[in-house]
């Protein structure tokens, strides 16, 4: 059995029980691709499936392996794919239910794929798919946001934050977002129109009238959004689903949003960061035997922008024989 090395997880707990090892190396089955994994992006969905939490939602088969933002290349193809030929190069949000990218290969969809921005190398790149993804689906397809209307990003300057930010004002949105005080530039240089402070004055007194709130808090920060509404606005959280009863008291609409795997959706945000206008930001590249370290970032939930791990690529006999015949051509 062909192997590779994996980030593990044998049993549900701190990042002290991901283990880096060999693992079987996967093969496609019908109408999947085998990716060579360059880049892993790292999400709060990540440490929150390593502690338990999801295991109701997605009952893994143990061991499991995260991590579910990749980038790579295309290494082998199942049978009946069409749209990909060997050598692509493509990042996707693959299906959480599935192992994940914290490894050399990782077997997913096609339908999951798309051809990753030609502008980004494969570390920024993998930087994108869930949190973009969760971005484009709470504002276009939740919130239907149009143009000129406001919207009140929560973490402007996280993962989901910062795409949600640049999003909004691609579609012609006035934008404020919260950060903390180290951010507000950040957030200015993203192109929000008002940078709140969330350590300061409270955002409640200063923000008002919005259509959109974007949630990616929740809990108090959350339960205070709702008055900086306009009745019949509506309240979206990509973590805790808004209550029936705030959204009745306040005459506004609510929704929660659990991000899907969308090529279409992939595929127009690859076309709006090779026009210049979406990028995204890495604040930490870390190779991929030191995940645990990568994890304890994002649980801290203070990281600007995205943590991203370099996975190195493995020499193959199929990439070293195209290698060797590119050197003869």
């Amino acid at each position: 059995m062909e192997t590779m090395k994996a980030v593990r997880i044998y049993s549900y707990g701190g990042p002290e029980v991901l283990r880096y090892e060999d693992a079987p190396r996967p093969r496609p089955g019908d109408r999947e691709i085998l990716v060579r994994v360059h880049a892993a992006g790292v999400n709060p969905v990540d440490w929150k499936a390593r502690e338990g939490y999801l295991k109701d939602l997605l009952p893994y088969r143990l061991p499991f392996t995260p991590g579910w933002d990749l980038s790579g290349v295309v290494e082998a193809l199942g049978p009946g794919v069409v749209g990909f030929r060997m050598g692509d190069e493509v990042y996707s949000r693959p299906d959480l239910a599935r192992d994940g990218a914290y490894a050399d290969y990782i077997v997913i969809r096609a339908s999951e794929a798309a051809l990753k921005p030609r502008t980004l190398d494969h570390i920024h790149a993998a930087a994108m798919p869930l949190a973009a993804l969760t971005a484009w689906q709470a504002l276009f397809d939740a919130a239907d946001l149009q143009e000129g209307q406001k919207v009140l990003i929560h973490g402007g300057a996280g993962g989901v934050g910062s795409f949600a930010v640049q999003l909004a004002k691609w579609k012609g949105a006035v934008v404020a977002a919260t950060a903390s005080a180290g951010n507000q530039e950040f957030l200015r240089d993203l192109g929000a129109d008002q940078a709140v402070d969330y350590r300061g004055s409270p955002f409640e007194e200063t923000v008002c009238g919005v259509d959109v709130v974007l949630d990616t808090i929740g809990g108090e920060t959350q339960k205070r959004s709702w008055k900086t509404l306009r009745r019949g606005g509506i309240m979206v959280s990509t973590v805790n689903p808004p209550s029936d009863e705030d959204a009745l008291l306040y005459g506004a609409r609510k929704a929660s949003v659990w991000v899907q795997s969308s090529a279409r959706q992939l595929a127009e945000l690859a076309a709006l960061v090779d026009s210049g206008e979406l990028r995204p930001f890495v604040e930490t590249i870390l190779p991929l035997a030191q995940a645990r370290r990568a994890q304890e970032i994002s649980q801290t939930g203070h990281a600007r922008g995205k943590i991203v791990l370099r996975v190195a690529p493995p020499v193959t006999a199929v990439w070293a024989t195209v290698a060797r015949e590119a050197a003869l051509a």
